[in-house]
């Protein structure tokens, strides 16, 4: 399974919301801000029984305590340590979301510009390794996009919210490859600069093609055609209309009280899917969209990650029988998720509450590491860089890359996200606002 348009399987590892949501908005949903009132409180379960009295332990319980010091002894052993649920364990102060999100995108764009520079890119298994990135970040976009809409409990902030989040970094990709990337690219094959704004398959036409996150026209003047992926400007882009859509189906479950009330639906609505891709595995794909139906799975397992946060238990050996589920899913299956589509989504949100290493990160570049990869690697082949052989290439796109996506946050993204709040969108319409 590829990542590439061509062959599409894969996608982004956003945002960002994120996180990316994707992507992967830092201090929106990335599970550092506060949480509401009105979202769901998990109570935390005692290590003990009842909370010793604040009087001191009265003379009948000293005296059953010195009577039956084995029966006591034997119920600590039998009860055991603590064993945290998800819940208890997600500390959204101190978590892996923001390393995990920026490591996702970084593989993403390991493999995409290995890909540009070798015509090759890495597979584990039945799937290539940028695939199994895209689906890791779309289960933690779908923990952190119900949490979301949980925290704001406004379907006109939540929309606005992701509005913010994707659109405006997306534009600017949109932008700046049409009227500067695209031109270099032109001139570096030989061609006249204002040529990619005439004729077919122009700067212009992409620019319209493209505008509401459909991506109908992945190049531009057919540049790029002596690369790993040929007349392709930008390839990470498409799987932001499948986020998109992930996000409608959340705020849909959200506006009807599934979210809150009758979360067993989702449940049940996992469990259709789950069906359906054993289905499609074998051959019958009902939905039609291999890509929409993977990729809403796995978002929605995400989903359900939170909603049944305090019902999920964090253990080391259930991490390791998921693991080695999906290695065998990966090894036997053409398409893994139909046997271990749940416990990869289990290993992902292990991961958030057990990495050991989980920095507060003040600028969230995992978005621009995504949508920004792409178009940097093919001015590096054009510029003749895959020479160097294929790690220097690699590692001189990703520095390249970061830099680029530091600027994207710090001038567009950030900016856009303090916007957030305004007035409009947080301000009680008057036909709901409480008479005098």
């Amino acid at each position: 399974m590829s990542t590439t348009p061509g062959q599409p399987a894969g996608r982004r590892a956003h945002q960002p919301d994120t996180q990316p949501d994707a992507r992967p908005d830092a201090q929106l949903e990335d599970g550092r801000g506060k949480q509401s009132p009105a979202a769901p409180v998990i109570p935390l379960r005692r290590d003990s029984g009842e909370p010793p009295s604040p009087q001191g332990p009265s003379s009948a319980s000293t005296a059953a305590a010195s009577t039956a010091p084995a029966r006591n002894g034997r119920a600590r052993w039998a009860r055991g340590p603590a064993r945290p649920t998800l819940a208890e364990a997600f500390d959204p102060r101190s978590n892996a979301l923001d390393l995990l999100r920026l490591a996702l995108a970084t593989t993403v764009a390991v493999v995409h510009t290995m890909l540009i520079g070798t015509g090759h890119q890495p597979q584990t298994g039945s799937t290539d390794l940028g695939s199994l990135a895209v689906d890791a970040f779309f289960v933690l976009s779908g923990f952190l996009v119900a949490r979301s809409y949980l925290r704001l409990d406004s379907l006109r902030r939540f929309v606005w919210h992701r509005a913010l989040r994707i659109l405006p970094g997306f534009w600017l990709s949109l932008l700046l490859t049409a009227a500067l990337v695209a031109p270099l690219l032109a001139l570096l094959e030989g061609r006249p600069a204002a040529s990619v704004f005439t004729g077919p398959d122009s700067a212009l036409d992409y620019l319209q093609h493209n505008a509401f996150l459909q991506i109908q026209q992945f190049g531009i003047s057919g540049l790029t055609a002596g690369s790993g992926a040929p007349d392709v400007i930008n390839g990470s882009l498409w799987t932001l209309l499948f986020e998109a859509c992930c996000y409608a189906i959340v705020a849909s479950l959200g506006v009807v009280g599934i979210l809150r009330r009758q979360r067993w639906l989702v449940l049940a609505l996992l469990i259709a899917l789950w069906l359906l891709t054993i289905a499609a595995a074998a051959g019958f794909n009902p939905l039609g969209s291999e890509l929409m139906l993977r990729l809403s799975f796995v978002f929605l397992l995400g989903t359900a990650g939170h909603l049944f946060a305090d019902q999920i238990p964090v253990r080391g050996w259930l991490a390791g029988f998921s693991l080695a589920l999906v290695i065998v899913g990966l090894t036997f299956l053409p398409d893994y998720r139909a046997l271990a589509g749940p416990a990869f989504a289990y290993l992902c949100l292990w991961a958030i509450v057990r990495c050991p290493w989980r920095p507060r990160m003040r600028w969230d570049l995992s978005y621009g590491m995504y949508v920004w990869h792409w178009p940097i690697a093919q001015l590096l082949f054009a510029l003749g860089a895959a020479t160097l052989t294929a790690v220097p290439f690699i590692a001189l796109g990703l520095a390249l890359t970061a830099a680029v996506a530091t600027a994207s946050w710090t001038l567009i993204e950030r900016p856009a996200l303090s916007w957030k709040d305004a007035a409009w969108v947080t301000r009680t319409p008057r036909a709901l606002r409480p008479r005098p």
